[in-house]
């Protein structure tokens, strides 16, 4: 079921009338998508709802050549910018829906989103989720005040259901789309970025399938100064928005990881609307690996003590992996639109961000069982001021010579240059040492 208001009457009118992509449109006819007045009525109706999160200088401008800006999304309620147009899509709601209640079917920060905000309105909120949901997300939706209820093996199975319930009960089924009440609170963002950071050259946002943020922000922005560049990342391994602008309309056929550490960079492209913004008014759409976003992570973790997950890390990661350089020595706001990210996944994704980072490393050698030569390893190790992280010994599956120890050890380093000094010194005294490649 979509919700139908008079701002989604003026998208559908626009949308009838634009030009097909070959052709060249102006600004002005491109913003009738969503209005600039949509968004800053949107602002206006949430701010006492969502915070106004702070765009602070980082400390990763010196390292990567740019004064880099954050937009620290990651400090809403619930943790994700999906609450700026969640909030102001409940509010639109005529009031006798209000009363009946919503029902949503997904553990996404878009649902902890409804869950919240739907028990601040006093909406009756109805969350359905599959059995295999990480009891993690089951807890909070619980404690944002939604009715959680466990139905069916998979996603489909409590998505049906809940269509079920809302049919039976009255209730409202939302799942997140593209229409211009939901694309105008999450261009709220954008509104915020141009009051927050004067002078703007540039703002990355994470894209994807789910690319309402990049559509709904490059709306205001582009209102406000034509000439601010608005560029979204996503996924190389799933790249949904290239594809369908490529194919100029929504691709549902690219497959896509369910894995967690994804959320919504993998998610299929979920609208026209969303999609032709982008095509308009985005200059450019960029992919990134894997190991970049985790990198990503990392950075934001020490550098500003921000726990974020893949979504939220991703716009970072494109200046992380080299590949904006245009925007050396720009002024560049990045949104850092999420930070739920399981407990046990931080673990692995931090883990596996040290070791790409040359920072963790491990190698084996084969030395003399003999007393003295373990605590000389030990000696030069200490002399080269590398961390011990483990240590584990074979004795009796070694296939050199006798009486002879196989140490496999894990260490910790500063950095590559560091890494690269351990390594040399190593092999001079341990020719055979071998290195277990990252």
């Amino acid at each position: 079921m979509k919700i139908v208001s008079r701002n989604e009457e003026l998208l559908r009118d626009a949308l009838s009338c634009i030009p097909q992509p070959s052709s060249r449109t102006s600004l002005a006819s491109c913003s009738r998508l969503i209005r600039f007045e949509d968004i800053s009525a949107a602002a206006f109706k949430i701010q006492c709802g969502v915070q106004k999160t702070p765009c602070m200088y980082s400390r990763l401008s010196k390292q990567y050549g740019m004064d880099i800006y954050l937009k620290k999304e990651f400090l809403q309620y619930t943790g994700s910018v999906k609450e700026r147009g969640v909030l102001y899509l409940l509010m639109s709601l005529p009031q006798e829906q209000q009363r009946k209640g919503v029902i949503v079917a997904s553990d996404s920060n878009f649902s902890m989103a409804v869950a919240h905000h739907a028990s601040e309105l006093r909406v009756p909120v109805f969350v359905i989720l599959c059995t295999s949901t990480a009891p993690a997300r089951v807890r909070m939706c619980r404690e944002y005040g939604a009715m959680v209820i466990s139905y069916g093996a998979t996603a489909k199975d409590s998505q049906l259901h809940a269509r079920r319930l809302a049919q039976e009960n009255g209730y409202l089924y939302l799942e997140e789309e593209d229409s211009a009440v939901y694309l105008s609170g999450l261009g709220t963002v954008g509104l915020e970025m141009y009051e927050q950071v004067p002078k703007l050259d540039a703002v990355i946002f994470p894209a994807g399938g789910h690319c309402g943020l990049l559509a709904g922000s490059a709306a205001a922005l582009k209102h406000l100064n034509p000439h601010i560049s608005v560029i979204g990342v996503e996924s190389e391994s799933f790249p949904v928005l290239q594809q369908s602008l490529k194919a100029g309309h929504p691709n549902d056929d690219q497959a896509c990881n369910n894995h967690h550490f994804y959320g919504d960079v993998s998610g299929v492209c979920f609208g026209s609307n969303s999609l032709q913004l982008t095509g308009k008014l985005v200059d450019k759409v960029v992919a990134v690996r894997e190991e970049d976003i985790l990198i990503s992570m990392l950075r934001l973790l020490e550098y500003e003590r921000a726990t974020v997950d893949a979504e939220g890390a991703i716009g970072l990661a494109a200046l992380v992996a080299g590949k904006l350089p245009e925007l050396k020595g720009k002024r560049v706001a990045v949104v850092i639109c999420s930070g739920n990210l399981e407990l046990h996944l931080l673990q692995q994704c931090i883990a596996r961000a040290l070791t790409l980072d040359n920072r963790v490393c491990r190698f084996s050698l084969v030395i003399s069982d003999c007393p003295g030569d373990m605590s000389k390893l030990l000696e030069l190790l200490a002399r080269e001021e590398a961390r011990v992280l483990d240590i584990k010994q074979e004795r009796t599956f070694v296939t050199s010579e006798l009486f002879t120890v196989e140490v496999m050890c894990t260490v910790e380093t500063r950095d590559k240059m560091h890494t690269a000094q351990l390594r040399n010194a190593l092999l001079e005294r341990y020719p055979t040492a071998a290195w277990t490649e990252r």
